[in-house]
């Protein structure tokens, strides 16, 4: 994800890194050369004049605004519920751990309330390695015992063994008389809630917008950029390539945007930041068990974090 402090009107003009202009110039430098060479004969290919005026492309142009606003605001629906989920957990794995240290009848300091925790953060780690389909031994190694890591590694769906395992340690301590009812429900609503959570994130993970709906977009704008020229020559001459540039790159670049929005859960620059989500989730249940907090090397590259 990119972060990076606000800018006055003027250098926002100028930033380069953490934009998608690099991305997109090798098109946008085709659409300029295009352009130059459509404006140099006037319009003709080959002794034939291209019949097109500006009407049509203002028309169409309003159409494709439409369209590429309505795909925009589908894309950053899912960016935003992916955030809201990954919110949730954070939030839902700090109760957890609360209510381990203060409300299960085990001193704070005991090994069963440690092992607690460590299956929460062991839980974040491996449902951020799911949804980016990496592999989780390295986090599994530091935070499980051996044969549960080797377990949970050989799993599927990895979270979910992880859930079953701290509904386990919740029925232990019920049967040891630990945990009267109401406490045990309270612990049960909030494991319902990371069950929930991994639910939510699977079901964007799976599900991503229609497939036909980028390759109409994206066919669209591309088809729109490379005849505009066709259409502008007769009226603005000699600006062609300026004007024709700059609509491209209004279009190109949400096009690109749109695409890497609707995969929240990526590596790509404008994903969300589950790495550096996932360290302090950790962080904040190491700090409030009482455990020592690591310290992890900065992942970032002044304007972006993963």
């Amino acid at each position: 994800m990119i972060i990076r402090p606000k800018y006055n009107w003027f250098q926002m003009l100028f930033v380069w890194q953490g934009s998608v202009l690099p991305q997109i110039l090798p098109r946008l430098l085709l659409l300029f050369v295009l352009s130059v060479v459509v404006t140099y004969y006037h319009g003709t290919i080959f002794q034939h004049r291209i019949p097109l005026t500006a009407t049509p492309f203002t028309l169409f142009g309003v159409a494709l605004a439409i369209f590429l606003g309505f795909y925009n605001n589908v894309s950053y629906d899912r960016f935003w519920e992916g955030r809201k989920l990954w919110g949730a957990l954070l939030n839902t794995t700090r109760s957890l751990a609360r209510q381990a240290l203060t409300m299960s009848g085990y001193p704070s300091d005991s090994a069963e309330v440690a092992h607690f925790v460590q299956l929460l953060i062991a839980f974040t780690h491996t449902l951020r390695h799911q949804l980016r389909q990496t592999n989780p031994a390295t986090d599994l190694q530091r935070l499980l015992p051996p044969s549960l890591a080797e377990t949970v590694q050989q799993a599927h769906f990895r979270p979910i063994v992880l859930l079953r395992e701290m509904g386990h340690w919740l029925q232990e301590a019920s049967q040891a008389g630990r945990l009267d009812s109401n406490t045990h429900l309270a612990f049960d609503r909030n494991l319902n809630q990371l069950s929930d959570i991994v639910g939510g994130c699977e079901r964007l993970a799976s599900t991503p917008v229609p497939y036909t709906y980028s390759v109409l977009l994206h066919r669209t704008v591309y088809l729109y950029c490379f005849l505009l020229p066709f259409g502008l020559v007769e009226s603005i001459s000699w600006a062609t390539p300026l004007i024709v540039v700059f609509i491209g790159y209004t279009f190109m670049a949400l096009d690109a945007i749109i695409s890497e929005i609707e995969e929240p859960f990526g590596t790509q620059p404008n994903d969300l930041a589950l790495n550096s989500m996932s360290n302090m989730i950790e962080a904040t249940l190491r700090e409030l068990s009482g455990q020592p907090v690591p310290e992890w090397p900065i992942s970032h590259s002044g304007y972006q974090i993963d």
